[in-house]
This record gives structure tokens, C-alpha cells and sequence, in this order.
């Protein structure tokens, strides 16, 4: 018997956990007096306090609800499918969490090097692998190999709350709100942190430089592209169209961000994600 686990980083809500057949464990999120659990905030209420000046922070699922997910599968095989080791944590809890459990012989830890679009389906594959009778042996190789086939670009748009978080220098947030700047984020360092790509005038050509470099990637139907959003959903559909008139035969799924994420690319944040399917 296999069985997926993994983080809320893949967006997947605990009913949509219990209804695929696999654990789910939330990161945890706080902003002032409010603490809770990632994709079970009210956002009203967080984009509101973000609003007047709350900086969110997150951290990865508390070591023994890992430990407690081990232990209610004693014999099977646990594949535990990890966001990007440095963006958060939970890979390294995860990790520790095997060392303490009876039945560490028979769990792995997969570092995807990513999150939210290509961490969901990155699940969403291994589990439809499990349901049609792969070994935990082929769902990890598999996951191991397309894990290298994706890349990630945030294109934030509250520079006063990347700013206030210390994700931009003041000087930065300050000239790039002026001028109406629209810089690019992508990961570096094998997933581990994120950093500056391009910078653009405007969203569009933001977004068309994303473009040349998906097209440069060899991006074509064989993947398997997401556009994910920080309540700017108007935004993200635009950036849809944009994609589509370069992108014909490619799938794109719309995704809206959690609470957790929002903390890493603020309110209004959009992310493009592809991955091989």
C-alpha cells in the first residue's frame, strides 16, 4: 500500500484531501492576534488586516501532526511530497519527523524544489499513479525526474507590504511603486529562495517576458501551465489571455492563493508556474 502525503502549499483543502485519499497537512499563519491554519482563514478578514498594515507570517505543520500523519499508516509505503526545501521549513520537519517514527524504513521525503501549481499536480499525478497500481518505487522516480522540468515567476504588486515585510530594501519598494515598475521573482538556488529575474513597465510586458522564457524552455502541450493569484483575479484572467494567444494547445489552470502564500508574494501577487505532465 502507498500512501501521499503532503503540505497545503499544493492548495488542496482537507475536504479535497479526504476526497482524493490523501493527508494534507496545513502550514500555520498568523497576522497580529489571529492565528490559524493555511486554507481555512477567512481571507476577507486577512486581506483586511493586511490592509492596515499587518504583516502575515507563516511556518511550516507543527512536527508532531507530521508525526501523528506517519503513524496512522504503519505498513504502508509513505511518500511525504514536500514544498521547496528554504521557501519554508516543512521539507526539513518533515524530514525530522521520519527519524522519530517506528516506521521511518518505509517513508520518503520528496523536496519538489517547488510549490503551489506544479506541487499540486505534482500530487495530484502520484496519487492517479497509486489509484492505477504503481509502486511507491515508480511514483518516486517519477517524481524525482519531473520535478527538474519546472520553473516559478511572481510578479508582486504591493510593494508597500514587500516592504514592510523586508522582501524589498526601501529605496527599491520606493522606486518601483513611483515609476510603476513590475518586477519578476523567480526561484534560484535549486528552489531554495527567490530573487529578482526582470523588471518590466508594466504587467503586460511583465508577463511577455515570461512568455520568451517558457517559450525558450520548450513549453508546448506536453505541460502543463498555472496562473495562481493574490485576490487580483481580474488580473490573473488577463494574464490567462495573454498566455493563450502564445500558448494554444497548453492546459492553464487558474489557482487562487492561500493564505500562506500570500505572505510570500503579498496581496495581489500573480504567479506563473509550468511543469511537464
Amino acid at each position: 500500500m502507498v500512501q501521499i502525503i503532503t503540505d497545503s502549499s499544493t492548495l488542496f483543502t482537507q475536504d479535497e484531501a479526504r476526497e482524493m485519499g490523501i493527508e494534507v497537512l496545513p502550514l500555520c499563519v498568523n497576522i497580529g492576534d489571529l492565528e490559524g491554519r493555511d486554507l481555512s482563514i477567512d481571507m476577507t478578514d486577512f486581506y483586511d488586516r493586511i490592509e492596515k498594515g499587518g504583516i502575515p507570517k507563516s511556518s511550516q505543520p507543527p512536527i508532531g501532526e507530521v508525526m501523528e500523519a506517519y503513524e496512522k499508516y504503519p505498513d504502508a509505503e509513505i511518500i511525504n511530497i514536500a514544498m521547496a526545501d528554504g521557501l519554508s521549513g516543512t521539507y526539513q520537519t518533515a524530514c525530522g519527523a521520519k527519524e522519530m517514527v517506528d516506521n521511518k524504513e518505509n517513508i520518503t521525503v520528496i523536496n519538489t524544489k517547488t510549490l503551489c501549481g506544479p506541487h499540486r499536480y505534482m500530487v495530484k499525478k502520484a496519487q492517479q499513479m497509486k489509484l492505477s497500481g504503481k509502486t511507491a518505487k515508480e511514483i518516486i522516480a517519477w517524481l524525482e525526474k519531473v520535478k527538474e522540468s519546472q520553473e516559478s515567476f511572481l510578479i508582486p504588486q504591493d510593494f508597500a507590504f514587500l516592504k514592510r515585510g523586508g522582501r524589498l530594501t526601501p529605496m527599491a519598494a520606493t522606486f518601483a511603486s513611483t515609476l510603476k515598475l513590475k518586477p519578476i521573482m523567480t526561484q534560484v538556488e535549486e528552489g531554495r529562495r527567490l530573487d529578482k529575474y526582470a523588471i518590466k513597465r508594466n504587467m503586460k510586458q511583465a508577463v511577455g517576458a515570461i512568455i520568451e522564457r517558457l517559450k525558450k524552455r520548450g513549453v508546448d502541450a506536453k505541460y502543463i501551465i498555472y496562473v495562481s493569484h493574490a485576490n487580483a483575479l481580474e488580473d490573473a484572467k488577463n494574464v490567462i489571455a495573454q498566455l493563450k494567444e502564445h500558448f494554444v494547445e497548453v492546459e492553464i489552470e487558474l489557482l487562487e492563493l492561500g493564505a500562506a502564500f500570500v505572505t510570500q508574494g503579498g496581496p495581489k501577487c500573480i504567479a506563473i508556474q509550468y511543469i511537464e505532465k
